[in-house]
């Protein structure tokens, strides 16, 4: 049983988990591909968190632990990112000679989802002065848990090789991966819930 409580974050919280993602990923291989320039980076990712994951919120899908120094954020079945605000937001923020590969690399990216229905996870992080303590194992079990219970599959995609082996602990198998050029390597991974005892 892991020692950190999580609860259910809300929409209050929203600015407090996107400025925790965009420490969490600020070595991240992806986005620091996508935004190389630190300046940039650090301007833009709190918008494309909210972009990305931020209808967790309004689903129950955003989990954080007890002191608020890891967070994840699942989607729900048939809930998916505001891809229409996201193309905008790599066109105001990616130069032009890059934003081709960028689009090419999410476009890959999506490809690999399952076609039926799952809980995707498109941002999980730990601030890194409490990286390395179980709170995003413990982050993992918890949702992993209510896949289990509906039986539903769940899906993500590693933007960091160094997390692949969390995730595969966690019931995972990689089912793909996404490159463009001599950009990084993002992994597709996917988990099948879980048979549940019933008691």
């Amino acid at each position: 049983m892991s020692r950190y409580e999580v609860i259910q974050a809300t929409r209050a919280e929203e600015s407090l988990v996107a400025y925790l993602m965009t420490l969490a990923f600020g070595s991240d291989p992806v986005a620091r591909w996508v935004w190389p320039d630190p300046k940039v980076y650090t301007r833009e990712f709190p918008e494309f968190t909210r972009l990305y994951g931020g209808k967790a919120f309004d689903h129950g899908g955003t989990h954080a632990d007890m002191d608020r120094r890891s967070a994840a954020m699942w989607l729900p079945p048939e809930v998916h990112p505001d891809d229409e605000a996201l193309t905008a937001c790599i066109e105001r923020t990616v130069p032009q000679d890059h934003r081709n590969a960028v689009f090419d690399f999410f476009e890959r990216m999506g490809s690999h989802h399952p076609g039926e229905p799952h809980w995707f996870l498109p941002l999980i992080g730990v601030d890194p002065l409490y990286q390395g303590q179980g709170r995003g194992s413990a982050l993992l079990s918890h949702a992993l848990s209510i896949c289990d219970r509906e039986q539903q599959l769940a899906y993500l995609d590693s933007s960091n090789p160094k997390n692949v082996p969390l995730y595969q602990r966690h019931g995972f198998k990689l089912v793909g991966e996404v490159r463009v050029g001599q950009g990084p390597t993002s992994y597709a991974m996917l988990r099948r819930p879980h048979k549940v005892e019933r008691k």
